[in-house]
């Protein structure tokens, strides 16, 4: 075993270092053998030669999709988490030259461009001039720009970001289309010196949240981390997809118009997703590439709820699951063979549909359709749903509308549905007097 001995005068005079197999190279340039640095560079090499491999990851997928749609993405994690590494990662993966630009350390001139002064500049102007790296991405005509530390950036740099992150201008300079924008920012309170994003610049954001999730970070330590893969978009349903996206973020809002424009109240509210005409756009960009990726529903929920917020993305998902709900008159048309969906609370929303178009136009024939169809949800399904929508169709019948036959076999799934009701709230009565 070899042992390293104190720094010692070497005959020649120079300082090296022994061993109790003899002197080793001298620590000076042009000696012979291998010095401790190259030792340490080749330890340091072995430990940064790591692997990839396909695996699901939701926010890695969101995060590629989002970057396929040519969104400005902007990653929320808290320090040490792994958003530069997943950036470089992503970069290597999509073969894109990855160009970092700290938003901190930077003028809102390194932005919005320096200006230089001509010949004649009351007949030519004054030009601005972009910076090094802009001309870099322009001469390339592709790459990953990359803003870091976003929440550090001063009030006057994140004005200047406006038109960088919305137009793709830098100074006089426009940004190639071969171009995408990712920006990653930590908490105010965890970031050094943050500050809030300002609502402009943060409206035109697609915002993550990105976390680790502890088998990947043990994954990727043992030598293997996630691979990342633009997504594959089935060519033959872009037109479905486009009308697809349409009809639901048009479908919302019409029924909704107090969401198209919703500014937060609180300054840190503004600083994230929110409602406005330009995000609800981005939505609708997101949603259809979703649908033609065949991306599942975590993933778009993270686009869309990071793009509108979640308390409006959350309703964009519930419309969604609304707008792929059977029609209630093609149900009343053929109760018997009616497909009703399988996911409870879809059925239910389903049921109460069937029940508000017999109240919408109420007929003898169609009230015995819906109840056709009641006592096919009961031979199919929970019980339980059918309790709301039995007891509102039977208040609609008329006087002179015979009690159809289908009744006699709801009559006892309802009565069990009620008394297993009762029994629920006379126990929790029970327990809470009890306490």
């Amino acid at each position: 075993m070899t042992t390293y001995a104190p720094l010692s005068e070497t005959p020649s005079g120079t300082t090296g270092t022994t061993t109790d197999e003899g002197p080793s190279r001298p620590d000076v340039p042009g000696a012979e053998g291998p010095s401790r640095l190259d030792v340490s560079g080749a330890l340091l090499a072995l430990l940064r030669e790591t692997a990839t491999a396909p695996r699901e990851d939701p926010q890695l997928e969101a995060l590629t999709l989002a970057v396929a749609a040519d969104l400005p993405v902007l990653l929320w994690g808290e320090p040490g988490i792994g958003k530069t590494a997943a950036l470089t990662q992503l970069a290597t993966t999509l073969d894109l030259p990855l160009t970092t630009v700290i938003a901190s350390v930077h003028e809102p001139s390194d932005f919005s461009g320096l200006p230089v002064i001509g010949d004649d500049p009351a007949t030519e102007g004054v030009p601005m001039a972009p910076p090094d790296w802009a001309v870099r991405l322009v001469r390339a005509g592709r790459g990953l720009l990359f803003l870091d530390e976003l929440s550090t950036a001063p009030p006057a740099v994140q004005a200047a970001l406006l038109r960088l992150v919305l137009e793709r201008r830098v100074g006089a300079l426009r940004l190639p289309p071969g171009v995408r924008i990712v920006a990653a920012a930590n908490p105010r309170s965890s970031a050094a010196d943050g500050w809030e994003l300002s609502p402009p610049l943060a409206n035109r954001f697609v915002h993550l949240r990105w976390e680790h999730d502890p088998d990947v970070v043990v994954r990727g330590l043992g030598g293997t981390w996630p691979r990342a893969a633009l997504p594959t978009l089935d060519g033959d349903r872009l037109p479905e997809a486009v009308a697809y996206a349409r009809r639901a973020v048009c479908g919302l809002l019409s029924a909704r118009p107090n969401l198209v424009h919703r500014l937060p109240s609180g300054e840190a509210q503004r600083g994230g997703a929110w409602p406005s005409p330009r995000s609800w756009d981005m939505a609708l960009c997101l949603t259809a590439f979703a649908t033609a990726a065949d991306a599942s529903r975590e993933v778009l929920s993270m686009l869309v709820r990071g793009t509108v917020g979640d308390g409006p993305g959350l309703e964009f998902l519930s419309y969604l699951d609304r707008m792929d709900l059977p029609d209630p008159e093609d149900l009343l048309a053929d109760p018997g063979n009616a497909e009703l969906p399988e996911r409870g609370d879809l059925r239910q929303a389903a049921l109460d549909a069937v029940v508000a178009a017999v109240r919408a136009r109420p007929g003898r024939e169609r009230w015995d359709a819906a109840w056709a169809l009641l006592a096919r949800a009961a031979r199919t399904g929970a019980p339980d749903l059918l309790v709301v929508p039995a007891t509102t169709l039977a208040s609609l019948r008329r006087d002179d509308w015979e009690v159809p036959e289908s009744i006699e076999g709801l009559a006892s799934a309802v009565s069990v549905s009620r008394r297993a009701d009762r029994a629920n709230v006379r126990a929790l009565t029970v327990t809470r007097a009890g306490r």
